[in-house]
């Protein structure tokens, strides 16, 4: 993980001091990873960006508990987290998913392992870095289906009909891909590959 610059140092000093140039600082270096990781468990572009300005709210109500810049992430991951599981337990998931096989198996996976996801203990750079390189590791249609439907947010039908294969195969490489993911990637809670879709 890359050490902290001087500068950046002096931010999160000022930060913790209530600075809300120092906050905006913060604000527009994580906002969009924190509403990109909420919009893979809520489905809701709207309601993701809700999310990440309620963590970020939260963030600086509590900026004094936080005790360095990394603890800043971590920070708004949990709380994310926690927020993101209680839209799933509490919110009635939308028509266009409750028919779709795929989806619901995904989003009971999205909480098993939303569930057991510790982000304090995480290297996040080290992590993305391990992410990346897995999902290249797929079979080449089995990751531009992954791609597609997880970093596009893609629909079965647009992927299928784009990819000129059928409904069916589309599902099936989303199975394979997230079971090859789970496997491989283990150790590290595979859906925190989310992380990576900072830009």
């Amino acid at each position: 993980m890359n050490s902290n610059t001087s500068s950046e140092l002096q931010i999160f000093e000022s930060f913790k001091e209530g600075n809300e140039t120092a906050f905006t600082y913060f604000y527009d270096k994580y906002f969009r990873r924190i509403q990109a990781f909420s919009i893979q468990f809520v489905y809701d572009k709207e309601e993701a960006e809700n999310l990440a300005q309620e963590a970020f709210l939260h963030l600086w109500q509590n900026r004094e508990t936080v005790e360095s810049i990394n603890g800043i992430q971590s920070f708004l991951y949990t709380y994310a987290k926690s927020r993101c599981l209680n839209f799933i337990r509490h919110n009635k998931v939308k028509d266009r998913f409750k028919n779709d096989v795929l989806n619901h198996k995904e989003r009971e996976l999205d909480i098993e392992i939303l569930n057991s996801v510790q982000f304090d203990t995480l290297e996040l750079t080290e992590l993305e870095r391990i992410i990346n390189d897995s999902i290249n590791d797929l079979p080449p249609k089995t990751r531009e289906v992954f791609i597609k439907k997880r970093f596009e947010n893609k629909k079965n039908a647009e992927i299928a009909e784009e990819m000129q294969v059928t409904l069916k195969a589309v599902e099936a490489h989303m199975t394979k891909a997230l079971k090859i993911l789970k496997t491989k990637l283990s150790d590290y809670l595979f859906l925190i590959f989310i992380l990576i879709c900072n830009n």
